[in-house]
C-alpha cells in the first residue's frame, strides 16, 4: 500500500533477536519494538511506514549487542535482512531488495496542489508531525493578509472612509469568519462532526486583531527615512509586549513536570516528557477547554502522544498576530516609499536579513535543536523564518511584477473568491466530481491525480466567477 514497505527478517543464529525502529524525523525518540525473530533459520515480517526515513536495528538481549541497522526503505518495496554468524564472536547482517520499490516521487515536485486537498498523499505536503515541512511554508498567506490590510485601509481612508466605519468592517468580518469556523469548517464530510475547539480561531480572525491594532494606531504624516517604523511605535510596543508575554508563559509558567518544554512529548526527547505535548501552550488549552480539544494532532502517530493538543491554540495566537503585523510593516514600506522602488527593495532586503539572522540564532540553523526550534505550533523562530521568507518572496514579486512588468500575476489574480472556494472545498471536496473512491492503493499516482483534478476544478470555478464578476465579500 501507499507509504508502506515489507521488511522480512531471516534469523540464522542460534539465539533470539529483536528488531526495533525509530524515525529520523522523530527528535530523540526512543526505539519502538518491531518484531521478535526466533533462532535457527526462522523468519518474521513487518509492515513499516516509508513516510519518513527509518532507522531499524537488530539486537540480541543474550549478547547485549546490536548486530546491524539500516535506514532507507521506499514505498512498495520488499526487503530482506539476513542475520548470520561471521565467527564465534561476531554477528552481521545482509540487506537484500526482494522487490524494487515504486517510483513514489515521480511527480512530487508539483507544488500547485492544495495542502488541504491531500497533496497527493505525500508526507511533505502534509503538516509536519512536529517541526517544519513544506506544507508549513504556506504561513506567508497571513503575512500577505497583513500587507493587504495596510494597502486597503490606506486606499479607503483616502476615499474618506472613517476609522469607525473601518472598525465596524473588521468586527463584522471577524464575526462572520468565526461563525463559518463553527458552522462549516468544524464539520468534515469525510470525518463527520468534530468537537468545537479553538481550531475555529483561524488565521483570518487572528489577522483581524492585527488589523484593529493597525487601525487604532495608524497615521500618515509625510515622509522621513524611518517613518514607517517611528510613526507606529505604539504598535511595536504592543507587539514587543505580546512576544514578551509569549516568552514568559512558554519558559517561566510552572507547568507540572514540563518546565520550559517546547517538544511533542510522547516518546520524543528520550521519553523524558511523555505527557508534556505542547508545553505551556498545550497546558493552557487543556486548562481552558478540558477534554473538549483536538485529539488527533499531527504529532500523535509518530510521537505516540496521549495528550490532546490544538495546533491553533490560544498561545499560538500571539505569534499569528506577529506574522500578520510583519506583513503590515511591508505594506507601510510600500506606502511610505511609493515610487521609490530601490528604497522599497532595500527595505525588504534589510528585513529579510534581520529576520533570517534572528531565526538562525534562535534555531542554531537546525530543524529540531537550538534555543527555540522551528515549529509552526509554538515557535517564535518559525515566525522569524516565515517573515524572512515572506519579505524575500514579496521583494522578488515586486521586482518582477511592479518594476519590470515581466508578469501580470495570471492565473493567480483570478481566484478572488477565496472564502467561497475555501468553504466550498471544505464542504464538497470529498464528493464527486472533486474526488472519488480511489481504487489503486499501491502508489501515489491516483491520489496525486485526484488532488490536481480537484484543485484544477476549484480554480476553474474561481475563474468563471471572476469572468462573471461575481465576488463573495464579507
Amino acid at each position: 500500500k501507499m507509504d508502506q514497505a515489507l521488511l522480512i527478517f531471516h534469523n540464522q543464529l542460534t539465539e533470539e533477536v529483536h528488531a526495533s525502529y525509530t524515525s529520523d524525523y522523530c527528535y530523540k525518540c526512543l526505539y519502538q519494538h518491531l518484531v521478535t525473530v526466533k533462532p535457527n533459520n526462522n523468519n518474521a515480517s513487518a509492515i513499516i511506514s516509508t513516510k519518513f526515513t527509518l532507522t531499524v536495528q537488530v539486537e540480541s538481549q543474550t549478547r547485549n549487542a546490536t548486530f546491524c541497522w539500516s535506514q532507507t526503505y521506499e514505498e512498495g518495496g520488499h526487503y530482506s535482512i539476513w542475520i548470520y554468524t561471521l565467527d564465534a564472536n561476531n554477528r552481521s547482517c545482509t540487506h537484500i531488495v526482494d522487490r524494487r520499490p515504486n517510483n513514489a516521487y515521480l511527480f512530487s515536485l508539483t507544488v500547485m496542489v492544495f495542502v488541504n486537498y491531500g497533496g497527493g498523499g505525500y508526507w511533505f505536503f502534509q503538516h509536519a508531525p512536529w517541526n517544519l515541512t513544506v506544507a508549513d511554508l504556506v504561513m506567508p498567506f497571513v503575512f500577505v493578509i497583513g500587507t493587504s490590510v495596510v494597502l486597503a485601509f490606506s486606499s479607503m481612508q483616502r476615499r474618506g472612509v472613517s476609522r469607525l466605519q473601518l472598525l465596524r468592517k473588521i468586527t463584522w468580518r471577524t464575526v462572520v469568519l468565526l461563525l463559518l469556523g463553527f458552522c462549516f469548517l468544524n464539520y468534515s464530510p469525510k470525518d463527520g462532526p468534530r468537537r468545537c475547539t479553538v481550531l475555529v480561531l483561524a488565521e483570518d480572525p487572528r489577522s483581524a486583531a492585527a488589523s484593529g491594532l493597525h487601525l487604532l494606531c495608524s497615521q500618515y504624516n509625510g515622509w522621513n527615512p524611518v517613518q514607517d517604523i517611528l510613526l507606529y511605535w505604539p504598535q511595536w510596543l504592543i507587539i514587543i509586549l505580546l512576544e514578551t508575554l509569549w516568552l514568559c508563559l512558554t519558559f517561566l509558567m510552572p507547568v507540572p513536570n514540563c518546565p520550559g518544554y517546547l517538544g511533542a512529548g510522547g516518546i520524543g526527547d528520550n521519553g523524558l516528557y511523555p505527557n508534556c505535548t505542547g508545553g505551556a501552550a498545550g497546558y493552557i488549552d487543556r486548562w481552558m477547554f478540558g477534554d473538549n480539544m483536538y485529539r488527533y494532532p499531527t504529532c500523535k502517530e509518530m510521537y505516540r502522544t496521549t495528550q490532546p493538543f490544538d495546533p491553533e491554540g490560544v498561545l499560538s495566537t500571539i505569534n499569528s498576530i506577529v506574522i500578520g503585523f510583519l506583513g503590515m510593516q511591508a505594506g507601510k514600506i510600500i506606502i511610505f516609499y511609493k515610487k521609490m522602488n530601490i528604497h522599497i527593495l532595500c527595505r525588504f532586503l534589510v528585513w529579510t536579513l534581520i529576520l533570517g539572522i534572528s531565526a538562525a540564532i534562535l534555531s542554531k540553523c537546525t530543524r529540531d535543536g537550538g534555543f527555540i526550534p522551528v515549529n509552526k505550533n509554538l515557535s517564535l523562530s518559525y515566525i522569524m523564518c516565515m517573515g524572512c521568507l515572506s519579505f524575500l518572496l514579496l521583494g522578488g514579486m515586486f521586482f518582477v511584477v511592479d518594476i519590470k512588468g515581466w508578469w501580470g500575476g495570471q492565473p493567480f489574480i483570478y481566484p478572488m473568491n477565496s472564502i467561497f472556494v475555501y468553504v466550498g472545498h471544505s464542504l464538497l471536496g470529498f464528493y464527486f466530481p472533486f474526488s472519488w473512491e480511489m481504487r489503486f492503493q499501491q502508489s501515489h499516482w491516483e491520489w496525486l491525480f485526484q488532488s490536481l483534478w480537484g484543485t484544477a476544478l476549484w480554480l476553474l470555478i474561481a475563474y468563471l466567477l471572476y469572468r462573471k464578476k461575481f465576488f463573495l465579500k464579507i
